[in-house]
């Protein structure tokens, strides 16, 4: 298969890339960096089957070709992190609807199979634990811009399967529940990496809120695996599918854990969401997926538990701090 990423150079992008690569895939990606970071495929550079073009998939002269080269179109490209939302609601809204756009209507243009990354948010405030993907969505007000991310990614879901059901467009619609590992960075409120590297810095572990309200990780090698056989299952073109783990700890114990692993002095400081996020922040308690519909098609579980993937993050960053230690010039 010759495969297009969009977003390639980002945390999932680019493991799926690596995935692809190994099974014998062709794999383009196309990333503007804006929050994906080059780093992340430099070691895939030189691989005979890689290439990439840094640019915005809003730009359809390059859209047109990649698309035009490829099998199937991996759609990853999207403004993500609570903290990018909050500051940069507009990026947000742009990058995640008209980006989408632009991708759907020229993997239109050659009928091509598209895999569409989609998010728990869209569930919203619901209380209907654990999610099914037919289950409504409970959106706050559009006063709190907050909510603006879940909006843009339940329009993606809308004009998805809109072109499926219209144009005849093989689609598939991938909502992940808090996907982690190696490379995911901390830098828009993603909270395992912030609290990795507070507890390995020996700083006070910030929870935002009381701390109770709680959350299912999902280890990102487990999310590559169920993206790569959905992709292969044509029973999976024009349904929903949620990918996530139904191991739910609050994000109190999540800090706590995090710093028993890390074996860290940290301490855990609580920080009122108006001071984290900004006035009026509204967040969900609970998320928790039901994947009753993917383990049923593909018989697809995690294999890595919350204790596995805090591990393999902690080391991961041991490492890249002891890599940042030897360059010239560190401190």
């Amino acid at each position: 298969m010759k495969a297009l990423i969009t977003g390639g150079c980002g945390f999932i992008g680019s493991h799926l890339a690596e995935a692809l690569l190994a099974r014998g895939d062709q794999v383009t990606v196309i990333d503007d960096l804006s929050t994906g970071r080059f780093e992340n495929i430099a070691h895939l550079a030189g691989h005979p089957a890689f290439h990439y073009a840094i640019e915005t998939i809003t730009n359809e002269t390059v859209m047109d070709r990649l698309v035009s080269e490829c099998d199937r179109i991996y759609h990853l490209a999207a403004a993500v992190g609570v903290e990018l939302v909050v500051r940069d609601p507009v990026h947000v809204l742009e990058t995640n609807i008209k980006g989408t756009e632009v991708v759907l209507r020229i993997g239109a243009r050659y009928r091509k199979k598209l895999m569409l990354a989609s998010t728990s948010e869209v569930y919203g405030k619901s209380t209907a634990i654990p999610f099914g993907e037919d289950d409504d969505g409970i959106l706050g007000p559009t006063t709190r811009s907050r909510w603006s991310y879940a909006c843009s990614k339940a329009m993606d879901e809308f004009m998805a399967l809109a072109y499926h059901k219209q144009l005849a467009l093989p689609v598939v619609i991938l909502r992940f529940f808090n996907t982690v590992g190696p490379r995911q960075t901390g830098r828009y409120g993603m909270v395992i990496p912030r609290f990795v590297r507070q507890a390995l810095d020996g700083q006070p572990l910030t929870v935002y809120g009381d701390g109770q309200q709680s959350r299912c990780f999902t280890f990102v090698g487990d999310v590559v695996q169920a993206i790569v056989a959905l992709a292969d299952e044509p029973a999976a073109v024009g349904q929903v599918f949620n990918i996530g783990s139904t191991q739910e700890i609050t994000i109190e114990q999540l800090a706590r854990r995090t710093i028993a692993l890390a074996e860290s002095a940290s301490e855990v400081v609580f920080i009122p969401y108006g001071e984290a996020y900004e006035e009026g922040f509204e967040d969900m308690r609970r998320r928790v997926p039901d994947t009753a519909k993917i383990e049923g098609l593909l018989g697809w579980q995690p294999t890595v538990d919350l204790d596995g993937i805090l591990c393999r993050v902690i080391e991961h960053m041991r490492q890249d701090g002891a890599a940042a230690d030897r360059l010239p010039g560190a401190h």
